[in-house]
C-alpha cells in the first residue's frame, strides 16, 4: 500500500484556502502570494547566513554514523571505549545544537520579514 507524501494534509488544507481567497477576495491572491514569496526568501537567506557565520559548525560536519569512524578519526591508539563512546556522544549533542542554532536561525529571519510585511 503507498502512502501519500508528509504534510499532504496540510498542502491540501492551503490549497483550499487559497480557492477559499479567490472566490471571496481575487485581489487579495497576489498579495498572498507576495507575502509567500518574502517568507520562503527568507528562510533561504537565513540559511545562508547560518552558513556564512558558522562555516566550520555546519550540521553535517559532526554526523557520524558508528564508533569505527569515530575512532579513526580520534587518531589514539588503543583509546578505553569509555572516550570512544564520550566522542560519539560529544559529536551527537555538537550535531544537536547546530541544527538547533540552524532552526532558530532560520526561523528569526522568517519572522522578521513575516512582521515587517
Amino acid at each position: 500500500m503507498k502512502t501519500l507524501p508528509r504534510m499532504t494534509d496540510w498542502l491540501l488544507g492551503a490549497l483550499v484556502l487559497s480557492l477559499l481567497i479567490l472566490a471571496l477576495s481575487p485581489q487579495q491572491i497576489p498579495v498572498s502570494l507576495y507575502k509567500i514569496n518574502l517568507i520562503a526568501i527568507a528562510g533561504v537567506v537565513g540559511y545562508w547566513l547560518d552558513r556564512s557565520l558558522f562555516p566550520y559548525a555546519r550540521p553535517d560536519s559532526f554526523m557520524a554514523t558508528d564508533l569505527e569512524e569515530i575512532e579513526n578519526t580520534v587518531e589514539v591508539e588503543d583509546a578505553p571505549l569509555q572516550f570512544e563512546l564520550e566522542t560519539f556522544l560529544q559529536n551527537d549533542l555538537l550535531l544537536a545544537a547546530s541544527m538547533l542554532r540552524r532552526a532558530v536561525i532560520v526561523a528569526a529571519a522568517m519572522i522578521a520579514v513575516g512582521l515587517g510585511a
